[in-house]
């Protein structure tokens, strides 16, 4: 049989059914892929002994034909989640030893299902940066090279551990969150599938939280049907998240293959910006012409508050994690350096435990909340954010299903090539992403070209609410069009 790490998730899947394959030697396989890419320390922690066990107990129930939908497929979770008994760390020194009581939903619903832990997944510090670069743990190294350069290159962020392994074949699928693109960023930077459910699809409780009106979990994996299969194991109802929406979860693997005939495609005019790539610009034509050839509608749209969206989204998702982080102070769990009074301690745990882009987006928040600032600021960014979401519901309600744009202005780049002298050139890797979370909509990225330089460039389709069944219709065309893409080795 070929390498069981080249499977797809669905491959897999039917190989593990079909008992051409036990869980134990797939599990086993991807450990040894791991070990064998640290240098990409896409994984901050490996759970081998874990691994082998869950994947034990599923070949048990795989032998008495007593299947279970995830049944055996090693995945990788991103260290945002809460593990019960294995470290958490969110990327942050803050939490370096912090080991939760609990399991986080998502997580505990992919277990539910059969899916074997490998391990947990580097991100940027809070899921806060566009490249991986800001981890306690180091910089993820993106499984991509330019061609003819040794050059290491960023995966994207914060999601950049998950995308990484799963771009490099070191787990079948991994969980993310994208807070302003979080995970379309990295999914389109790795040329892997990464879908944003809407926001109260998935359930946040046991996910650390960054800004919690943006925050949403979802899949990144190595292909559409693959990332349907997860998100359906990985969405439903919880109690326990009052953000979380109590309606039926769709077979989203029954949407792949659907006809997309007479879909109304929305082409925002707003998303032409300025610097984008030519090669940008061309993916988006050929992803046009991938949706009309498969009898899809295209429209011109205008949502004329885009230009909006970046300000209002690093006003408000600041403002949200200065309240969120105010919670690790030293007392309670996590580190704690001792001060002569607890001001004092409060101050050096802080400073030490945070990196330096937390402590920027933690000032930065606190100070747009202030009084004499709130009015100025924050309750602003609220009211373009409700403008924002206006306009794709103006849309939707005109009959368009969908809206197609680009996933991100430029292919990756290197480690060290951008953010160090202007932290706003780093915020702006997320201009196409961050109005889906400001509206609380799905969106999907799928790879859809190489550039010259041999790096994979993403397109990105934007649903209607809890219509995540259209995107992956429509994100299959695009698949079945440009192919899949895997990086050549090098580790």
């Amino acid at each position: 049989m070929t390498d069981p790490t080249s499977l797809t998730l669905a491959e897999a899947r039917d190989a593990l059914r079909g008992k051409k394959l036990s869980a134990r030697e797939l599990t086993d396989a991807h450990l040894g892929a791991m070990e064998a890419a640290r240098p990409l320390n896409a994984y901050v922690l490996e759970t081998p002994d874990q691994a082998r066990a869950m994947a034990d107990q599923a070949d048990v129930r795989l032998r008495a034909g007593e299947a279970r939908a995830l049944d055996g497929i090693p995945l990788g979770i991103k260290d945002l989640f809460c593990t019960q008994d294995v470290r958490a760390t969110a990327g942050s020194r803050i939490l370096e030893n912090f080991v939760p009581t609990y399991e986080s939903t998502v997580t505990a619903n992919l277990w539910r299902d059969g899916a074997v832990m490998l391990g947990k997944l580097n991100n940027d510090e809070f899921a806060m940066g566009s490249s991986n670069e800001t981890s306690y743990f180091g910089s993820v190294v993106s499984p991509w090279r330019r061609v003819g350069s040794d050059t290491k290159l960023v995966p994207g962020g914060s999601s950049g551990g998950s995308a990484a392994a799963v771009a490099a074949h070191l787990c079948l699928g991994a969980t993310a969150t994208d807070t302003g693109g979080s995970i379309r960023q990295p999914a389109a930077f790795t040329g892997t599938v990464g879908v944003k459910p809407t926001y109260g699809r998935c359930s946040r409780w046991g996910v650390v939280a960054f800004a919690s009106s943006l925050d949403q979990a979802g899949p990144i994996a190595r292909t559409v049907r693959d990332s349907a299969i997860l998100l359906r194991s990985m969405a439903g109802h919880d109690p326990k998240d009052t953000t979380s929406v109590d309606i039926a979860v769709p077979d989203y693997e029954a949407a792949i293959g659907k006809s997309v005939k007479g879909m109304k495609i929305g082409i925002p005019k707003e998303y032409r910006v300025p610097g984008m790539s030519d090669e940008i610009e061309k993916l988006w034509e050929q992803g046009k012409q991938w949706l009309k050839e498969a009898g899809a509608e295209l429209v011109e749209v205008s949502l004329p508050h885009t230009k909006y969206a970046l300000p209002a989204y690093y006003i408000v998702a600041p403002a949200e994690a200065s309240s969120n982080l105010a919670r690790y102070d030293g007392v309670r769990y996590g580190l704690r350096v001792n001060g002569r009074d607890i001001t004092e301690m409060y101050e050096k745990t802080r400073r030490e435990g945070f990196g330096e882009e937390v402590r920027r987006r933690i000032m930065i928040g606190t100070y747009v909340l202030s009084a004499g600032y709130y009015d100025a600021y924050y309750v602003r960014a609220q009211k373009v954010r409700t403008l924002i979401k206006q306009d794709f519901e103006t849309c939707f309600a005109n009959g368009v299903h969908a809206m197609l744009t680009p996933a991100t202005p430029s292919a990756a780049f290197g480690i060290g090539e951008k953010g160090g002298a202007d932290p706003v050139e780093m915020y702006l890797n997320d201009v196409f992403t961050v109005t889906v979370n400001m509206a609380g909509l799905p969106g999907i990225a799928v790879p859809g070209a190489v550039d010259v330089q041999g790096l994979p460039l993403g397109l990105q389709l934007i649903g209607r609410p809890f219509d995540e069944e259209s995107l992956f219709s429509l994100g299959q065309v695009i698949e079945d069009a440009a192919g899949r893409f895997t990086p050549t080795k090098w580790w």
